[in-house]
């Protein structure tokens, strides 16, 4: 329910024109950004409710105006050269921006109104190493800053910027840095001394990518506290870290320039973590070896280790997770360990290192291992008993292993294995029933050979997960068994496998997310005159399919009760191209709230296509060519999905797509983005324009029609107009009359401090409610105190003066009265006095910068919407200034309480 009311104020908080008028700002809600994710790659957006993508920028002031002023997330990209002051002012709410303006400085001021922002990014294109100005105030405001990321613009060594206390995680990548040292002229406020005289401490200090950073001055920054220290891509050795000063620092990412592990500054920092990846160490001596003794993470991935010291994992009692990945390593060498003593080691990776065998002890050692990470290696065969040791392991990654033979139930040694991925690898086919004896097998990734013969892959029933990979061949593979009663995610991808598609309910009971990857939708459709799919699951929610290009026809999704996004990919056939419209792709699926179209060859798009679709909120037309959108989607508009983007799609230019531009202005209910400007043959593109203007009349046909209908609908709407004429006499041109004289009495610009009034009340009434008046409003208002409250009452038969046009009685009378009271019903409705006086009075009320008071009394139940110029009366009503005349006795005492009390 919460979503429907952030989905009210978006749209409220949209300009008017609210389609192509921000055609160079995507808005969306944080929930559907996987559908239009690649245009938010310059922002942090993790839970964020609204969010906006502008580009290109080139005038900020005209940008934003488009921008809800609600947004949360925004995102520029452009060339705006200097960011003037209170630039985003007018987002007090937005807690994430990313800038990628070509921006060169910022004003004082720049970022002012911003205190709830959380992430903020400065970003260039890599190599333009332009300078960017910051006055040392620039993130004053920045009060709950988070987060801030500066990549690409070389900052001033002395800009001297002071940091909001809040900051956390600091990133200057791809930057102009030579010295770690120069972080203390940008930034004071991270060295030892400065004002506050608290050190400061960062969860993350990231300076990877400066490839010219490769000094370290000592003591530059003396005093910092910092979690996590990532130095990739920088010519600057781990060792050199030891000396900048540093209070504290748990975790090192680095390349060491040396051919030995960073074992000093491991040791002076007692590092929890260290990762030097790609750097020639080669060999590991028994002395850095004993310096490490508090590691709990090692990263020495492309290292160009060829073996491991003896007790290298004794040596190291901390040590959770291993990263030997990319290396030439000699396996044997991992649990040669003297004492024989267990490891506490729980994640390895040995991917990439070209193994062939795996010795029987081999684990032997890390009897605590949860996942092995084996990919990239050349292991032909694996055996039972290679895995005896591994009792709590979890997750066992062999892609890209040839994997030949397997020995029977050779994962029977593996009670806790919950995931399993066997991706591009050739196992055989093994008749063993459960799996090679996996026990409690949970999520499988696998890949099947090609076959020649038939041939029923034996898989565990209980699985929740399962990713196959099957190569085409002249059979197809069967699973077994028939029946997979927990299975919630299942992904296929190639079109080797046998599914029977009538039963598919009854074999995956539970599936909620299916993913058809390289498969053609023919196999899972009917092959009739109506091409409908089959797997009619009951519990699905998500459903993709790319078809790569294979589909011959058209195939109809429906019959998915519980189905809340669909995302159609490439379906359309590259060798026999069709046309389709949604009605062919979509049928009835109640509860589908997001869709996307990609590449499915859609042509046009109706009304009809939506009746089925109730509850969608989100369409994503996606490198759709020659799209015609028909008009029939303007009388369906109410019932249209909340969000449409039409994204590297290309709008016919036909005179079918003429009203588009009036549509897209005017719509409230949906929000409409088109991703470009679209030309048609011929045009030459304009910058400044903003329009769909290649859509227009100009591709119509000029005809005589336009012009006879034209004339038509004149004729038409001056015979209506006719009797309308009479009422005009009788009502409006007294009324105009009327507000005129106002007008002239000079009314406006002018209050009524001290003016004296013949009358305390003006009394509108018909003839038929003159009694009521009489009888019960007259005695309570003219009679003596305490009855009454004593009061002079305008009352039309009485006071009017004789002789005199009646406009001009009515405002004379009104104009002499402190307060205009008027007693409504039925009657008084029909009656074109009593409608003149409530005009008058309404009008006068809503003109006069300090109006008399206007109060009604409703003698019977109206509504509102009954009333003359109920435009002019809903703040009125919203004032409580009205009342309805009780007809019990009892409650009639409050009806007058209520009038004394308005009355003063």
């Amino acid at each position: 329910m919460g979503r429907y009311w952030v989905l009210s104020g978006l749209l409220l908080s949209l300009p008017l024109v609210t389609g192509w008028t921000t055609s160079r700002c995507l808005v969306t809600e944080g929930s559907h950004l996987p559908l239009v994710s690649r245009y938010f790659s310059l922002c942090p957006h993790s839970r964020l409710s609204i969010l906006a993508a502008c580009f290109p920028v080139s005038n900020l002031t005209q940008t934003l105006d488009a921008v809800p002023r609600a947004v949360e997330g925004l995102c520029l990209r452009g060339s705006v050269s200097t960011l003037l002051p209170d630039a985003f002012s007018a987002f007090p709410g937005l807690k994430s921006l990313g800038l990628n303006l070509q921006l060169t400085r910022l004003l004082p001021g720049a970022l002012r109104g911003l205190g709830q922002l959380r992430n903020l990014s400065f970003v260039e294109n890599p190599g333009g190493k332009k300078n960017l100005s910051l006055p040392p105030d620039a993130f004053s405001d920045l009060i709950s800053l988070q987060s801030l990321h500066i990549c690409g613009p070389c900052l001033d060594k002395k800009a001297g910027v002071h940091l909001p206390p809040s900051l956390q995680w600091l990133s200057i990548t791809l930057s102009c840095l030579q010295d770690m040292g120069e972080l203390a002229g940008m930034f004071p406020d991270l060295v030892q001394g400065s004002s506050s005289g608290v050190s400061w401490t960062l969860k993350m200090l990231d300076l990877s990518l400066n490839w010219g950073l490769k000094m370290a001055s000592p003591g530059s920054l003396q005093g910092l506290r910092v979690e996590i220290l990532n130095l990739r891509g920088t010519q600057l050795g781990a060792v050199a870290v030891k000396a900048l000063g540093l209070e504290k620092l748990d975790v090192l990412y680095a390349q060491t320039a040396t051919a030995e592990l960073a074992a000093e500054t491991v040791a002076h920092f007692e590092l929890q973590g260290l990762t030097v990846e790609r750097s020639k160490i080669g060999y590991i001596s028994q002395e850095a070896l004993a310096s490490c003794r508090s590691l709990e993470i090692l990263g020495l991935s492309g290292t160009g280790l060829t073996e491991l010291p003896p007790g290298f994992l004794a040596a190291m009692p901390r040590l959770r997770r291993l990263d030997l990945s990319g290396n030439r390593l000699q396996i044997t060498t991992l649990c040669r360990n003297e004492t024989g003593d267990a490891s506490g080691l729980t994640t390895l990776n040995l991917s990439g290192n070209g193994l062939s065998t795996l010795p029987p002890a081999t684990f032997s050692c890390v009897p605590h291992l949860r996942e092995l990470l084996l990919p990239y290696n050349q292991l032909l065969s694996l055996e039972g008993h290679l895995f005896h040791d591994l009792q709590q392991l979890e997750t066992l990654n062999l892609d890209k292993n040839p994997l030949l033979n397997l020995g029977k139930s050779w994962l029977a040694a593996l009670p806790a294995l919950t995931t399993l991925s066997l991706l591009d690898t050739q196992i055989l086919r093994s008749p063993d029933p459960g799996f090679w004896g996996a026990k409690s097998l949970h999520t499988l990734s696998l890949r099947l050979p090609a076959l020649d013969a038939p041939a029923v892959l034996s898989l565990p029933m209980y699985l929740t997960s399962l990713e196959l990979l099957i190569a085409s061949g002249v059979k197809h593979w069967t699973l077994s068994p028939n029946i997979f009663p927990f299975l919630e995610t299942l992904t296929i991808k190639g079109r080797g496998l046998n599914l029977g598609v009538q039963n598919a309910s009854e074999v995956f009971p539970a599936l909620q997310k299916l993913f058809l990857l390289q498969n053609s939708l023919d196999a899972f459709c009917s092959q009739g005159t109506s091409n409908v799919f089959l797997w009619l699951l009951p519990k699905l929610q998500s459903l993709k399919v790319w078809g790569a290009g294979s589909n011959s026809r058209p195939c109809l999704i429906t019959g998915l009760p519980s189905l809340q996004e669909l995302k159609l990919e490439s379906l359309q056939s590259t060798s026999q191209p069709r046309s389709v419209q949604l009605e062919e792709l979509v049928g009835d699926l109640p509860q589908l709230q997001a869709l996307l179209l990609s590449g499915t060859g859609l042509k046009s798009l109706s009304a009809a296509a939506f009746q089925h679709l109730r509850s969608l909120q989100v369409l994503v037309l996606d490198t759709e060519k020659d799209l015609v959108l028909l008009d029939s989607l303007r009388e369906y508009s109410p019932q249209m999905p909340h969000y449409i983007y039409i994204l590297q799609s290309e709008l016919a230019c036909q005179c079918a797509n003429a009203w588009l531009e009036l549509w897209v202005k005017q719509s409230t209910k949906t929000y409409i983005h088109i991703r470009d400007n679209h030309l048609c043959p011929g045009e030459v593109r304009v910058p400044a324009r903003d329009s769909l203007t290649p859509f227009l009349w100009d591709h119509c046909p000029q005809t005589l029609e336009p012009k006879l209908f034209l004339a038509t609908s004149a004729l038409v709407l001056l015979l209506i107009a006719l009797p309308l004429l009479q009422e005009a006499r009788n009502t409006w041109i007294p009324y105009l009359q009327a507000l005129f004289r106002v007008w002239l009495q000079g009314l406006r610009g002018k209050g009524h401090e001290g003016k004296r009034f013949l009358f305390d009340v003006f009394v509108s009434h018909c003839r038929q409610d003159q009694g009521w008046v009489i009888e019960e409003l007259l005695p309570a208002l003219e009679g003596f105190l305490p009855a009454g409250l004593g009061l002079r009452l305008c009352l039309p038969e009485r006071d009017f003066e004789p002789g005199k046009d009646v406009v001009d009685n009515v405002v004379d009378s009104m104009v002499s009265s402190r307060t205009t009271l008027c007693v409504l019903s039925g009657q008084a409705l029909c009656d074109p006095r009593c409608r003149l006086e409530l005009h008058l009075a309404t009008s006068l009320l809503l003109a006069a910068p300090a109006p008399p008071a206007l109060l009604l009394v409703f003698l019977e139940p109206i509504s509102r919407h009954q009333l003359p110029g109920y435009h002019r009366l809903a703040r009125l009503l919203r004032r409580g200034d009205y009342c309805l005349w009780p007809e019990e006795e009892e409650r009639k005492s409050g009806f007058w309480t209520w009038l004394r009390s308005r009355l003063g």
